[in-house]
């Protein structure tokens, strides 16, 4: 009986882990936006996030580096309510989704490619062009606006075909009508 109230008895103050927990978060969420902005595929930042620090948080207080569970559970009260936190400020405020969220950036306009943008988003013309590839772009000079997402993806606008494409059957309406 008394090992199973050592497992819930607290070793730190609760304010400790929430601390904790919160400078973890801050610094990991700051260096994931600014200095590894486009390389978390298709998730949110917050939400790539939030997933580590849960795993880390759960398996330490799950293998017993905490000696309670619930220094475990209370450090992921903390980065639950922060994550909570930040989805609900970026729904309800613009500048809060801005700063969370990389805006997007223009990479090919026209088929110019914006050397400027590929540079801050340190991306090498043959990466550039194989996203253009695997989006069905032979040429640059087909590339209306091409634009590397917030999530990292590029999304890619053909420019129209000049003159009236020919006709189908089917664009001409039912047969005998």
């Amino acid at each position: 009986m008394s090992e199973l109230v050592d497992l819930f008895a607290r070793e730190f103050p609760v304010w400790h882990m929430v601390v904790r927990g919160t400078v973890v978060y801050w610094i990991l969420l700051l260096v994931f936006r600014f200095v590894l902005r486009r390389d978390v595929g298709s998730m949110g930042v917050a939400d790539l996030l939030f997933v580590v620090l849960v795993a880390d948080a759960a398996s330490n207080a799950m293998q017993g580096e905490y000696t309670s569970i619930n220094d475990g559970l209370v450090l992921l009260a903390t980065l639950v309510a922060w994550n909570f936190g930040l989805d609900w400020l970026s729904y309800r405020f613009a500048p809060v989704a801005r700063f969370l969220e990389p805006q997007a950036e223009v990479l090919v306009r026209h088929g110019r490619v914006m050397r400027k943008a590929l540079k801050r988003e340190m991306i090498t013309m043959e990466e550039l062009e194989g996203k253009l590839r695997e989006a069905g772009v032979e040429r640059l000079a087909d590339v209306r606006i091409a634009r590397l997402e917030g999530d990292g993806k590029l999304s890619v606008f053909k420019e129209k075909p000049s003159g009236n494409p020919p006709r189908t059957p089917e664009d001409r309406g039912p047969v005998g009508g």
